[in-house]
């Protein structure tokens, strides 16, 4: 069995403009926290991905 993280990460939501390097997943910057918290939840509608918080201020958009 393969399994690829990378193809499960669907997006990366973020505040903190430090926490963006590079990578596959597309990163969507927010200027506060309520505009995280939106634009996590439309892309998981979109994608049909779940929103994973981690503790670092960043959401992860995935799909299982």
């Amino acid at each position: 069995m393969d399994i690829k993280i990378k193809n499960n990460i669907l997006a990366i939501v973020t505040t903190d403009e430090s926490k963006i390097i590079g990578g596959d997943a597309p990163v969507f910057l927010a200027k506060d926290e309520k505009e995280r918290e939106n634009i996590a939840i439309l892309l998981s509608k979109i994608t049909l991905g779940m929103i994973h918080e981690l503790e670092n201020g960043c959401y992860v958009i995935v799909r299982h």
